[in-house]
């Protein structure tokens, strides 16, 4: 089930002849190491109406992060990433003490902006559990991170960081930590340290995934309604767009606003998703304006509910589209389950309901050229029902829902793509399961 555990496992035990020096001296041979794994996930559907209330479907990748992590009598922090690519081969080291005595999340957060800004997602896991469970450290920790998941492609390769490291820290210190909370506190990581607006379906699916199967969330803030299987006429692809997605970027930020802005100006639902198309249309559709500036809207209704947004008064909002999306994907999203559930599924209307969430993410303006390109070669092949951009937009990988014989197609998809753009994309073809199946394991070298 885990094929590339064994992977990690020989990187290990060759760490002594590994090129890079800082991994060569990280852990001391005579004793053990706990190690984790968490996967990415390919967002289905759902995506961005996370941070709203909506369902979302999630599917576990079959890439994955590993973290290993061995104890230090030092008080110091110790970090050594291993990507494929040496020259971006990484170390950072610094002490708890400093780290606990860094201030708030905003100080600790502007640290690392400085330098070492992967750092954020590892050290920021001490941190949260400091400030959030009151954990006081009185070990360091020595932790090398190896990932399969790859970054900027919307994948979630963030949110696998912080769950295997989350992990590793909690079993290797005997912190007692709920699956649920590992997936709420990883957040927090992200959000307070790392200072990236993400919702919570990442972590969760990073956690609670099963392989193959579909994570029915409804994110209010973190509620696992089913584990759905997929027809077993029916698989999914992820094709990635070569176009780097960050849900730190200004686009996903600016939409993120301007639905809490919405949802401020309405004022009389606890989420946006839980209000229906039909309402919407009836009731609030006109009193929300299509733009506002910030300053308008700070002066007329003082902020949002949202801790990780801020409105710039300088900047313009979109208002009435970021809105409408997370209403009209959440009613997507319960269909498309109905359909899945369904005794004889109709996979055309699952694809249209893919090609329609895909439609009002470029509504939004959080469409790229790349995922457009994707998405309009997936329309003109035969067996293949529909596709979509994934998670927070702005580039990343697409989605891509077809039958158990549509290999042939993607891989047309894949090389037609690449004699347009010069960019071979990577196809996400694979599951597994989260890190709540994984747990851990111990090794010695």
């Amino acid at each position: 089930m885990y094929s590339d555990v064994q992977g990690f496992i020989d990187l290990l035990n060759t760490l002594d002849e590994h090129p890079f020096p800082p991994a060569r001296d990280l852990f001391d041979r005579d004793r053990e190491l706990i190690v984790t794994r968490a996967p990415g996930r390919l967002d289905v559907m759902g995506g961005i109406a996370d941070y709203s209330g909506s369902l979302v479907l999630e599917l576990p990748i079959a890439e994955a992060t590993f973290a290993a992590i061995q104890l230090n009598t030092e008080l110091r922090l110790n970090l050594v990433t291993l990507l494929d690519d040496e020259p971006h081969h990484s170390s950072f080291s610094m002490s708890l003490r400093d780290l606990e005595s860094a201030g708030d999340y905003e100080a600790a957060r502007n640290f690392f902006l400085r330098d070492n800004a992967w750092a954020a997602y590892v050290a920021g896991v001490f941190l949260v559990l400091m400030r959030e469970r009151d954990i006081r450290f009185t070990s360091g920790a020595n932790i090398l991170i190896s990932s399969r998941v790859p970054p900027g492609k919307g994948v979630s390769s963030s949110a696998a960081l912080e769950v295997a490291v989350m992990e590793a820290v909690t079993k290797a210190f005997n912190i007692d930590v709920e699956p649920r909370d590992v997936a709420l506190l990883s957040q927090r990581v992200e959000n307070m340290v790392v200072g990236a607006p993400c919702g919570v379906m990442d972590q969760m699916t990073a956690v609670f995934g099963e392989r193959d199967r579909l994570l029915a969330l409804l994110c209010q803030p973190a509620e696992i309604k089913n584990m759905i299987a997929l027809p077993p006429q029916l698989k999914l692809w992820g094709i990635d767009s070569g176009i780097r997605h960050s849900v730190g970027g200004s686009d996903y930020s600016s939409v993120r606003a301007g639905a809490f802005m919405g949802h401020r100006i309405i004022n009389e639902a606890t989420y946006l998703a839980n209000i229906s198309p039909a309402e919407f249309e009836n009731k609030y559709a006109a009193k929300l304006p299509e733009r506002i500036s910030g300053e308008a809207f700070l002066a007329h209704y003082g902020g949002t509910s949202d801790p990780v947004t801020s409105i710039d008064p300088q900047r313009e909002y979109a208002v009435r589209l970021p809105t409408a999306h997370p209403i009209y994907e959440n009613a997507r999203v319960q269909r498309f389950i109905d359909l899945l559930t369904a005794s004889e599924p109709h996979f055309e209307e699952l694809g249209e309901l893919m090609y329609a969430s895909h439609q009002s993410y470029t509504a939004l303006g959080l469409n790229s050229d790349g995922t457009d390109l994707l998405v309009d070669l997936v329309r003109k092949e035969d067996g293949l029902f529909g596709a979509k951009i994934t998670g927070g937009g702005s580039g990343g990988t697409v989605a891509v829902l077809g039958n158990q014989t549509s290999h042939t197609a993607i891989n047309k998809i894949a090389k037609a793509y690449a004699n347009e753009t010069g960019h071979q994309p990577h196809i996400f073809s694979g599951s597994s399961s989260g890190s709540l199946a994984f747990e851990y394991v111990k090794i010695k070298l």
